[in-house]
């Protein structure tokens, strides 16, 4: 006669709250694995983010002999009626100097409409000694229907890149944002709001 196993409750109960709670785990770290790759990406640099930096601070860079090449690139978002461009295609430095760059917008729409500008440093090692003092990017842009606008970015290159062996050697640099319709704005516009 065989003897049947009689399953301990305790112990399923033990296995399903493990199921449950590393359930729980990937669901939370599937959340924060955004904002936390965000935050590595800023902090060290990672896939051409740029530094933020404080103008105090940026004042007392030493300004370096060696030249380099910033090109601008402006990009909207498929379905965004808005045209976007730099005023200037590059820009000659010394690496330590600060510079204004200047970009041109203008919302073609006949609704009002508020975007944000992403931004990306390439090539990827620069972007750690890529320092935006000033930019439009740090906040969202509202432009009324036709409206055009002047957005400066003030910023330098980092002489810490001097020290780099994987970036000293670099030339020139691109700077290239590419400009979204906000989230709220796209559901203002379709609940009708404009």
């Amino acid at each position: 006669m065989a003897t049947q196993v009689v399953p301990d409750p305790r112990r399923n109960r033990r296995v399903g709250l493990y199921a449950a709670a590393g359930a729980l785990t990937m669901l939370g770290l599937g959340y924060a694995s955004v904002p936390l790759y965000r935050l590595f990406c800023q902090v060290t640099g990672y896939g051409g983010t740029t530094q933020r930096a404080d103008a105090t601070a940026a004042a007392g860079v030493k300004v370096a002999g060696k030249m380099i090449r910033v090109r601008f690139d402006a990009n909207v978002a498929p379905g965004l009626p808005w045209a976007f461009k730099p005023q200037q295609v590059s820009q000659d430095l010394r690496i330590g100097e600060r510079k204004i760059a200047t970009f041109e917008a203008r919302n073609n729409s006949d609704h009002p409409i508020t975007g944000s500008a992403i931004f990306n440093v390439s090539p990827e090692q620069a972007g750690k000694y890529f320092n935006k003092i000033q930019c439009f990017c740090f906040t969202e842009q509202k432009l009324m229907p036709g409206q055009d606008v002047r957005m400066p970015v003030i910023y330098y290159v980092d002489p810490a890149i001097l020290d780099d062996p994987g970036a000293n050697n670099i030339e020139e640099i691109t700077l290239s944002y590419t400009f979204n319709e906000t989230p709220e704005s796209v559901a203002s516009r379709q609940r009708g709001g404009r």
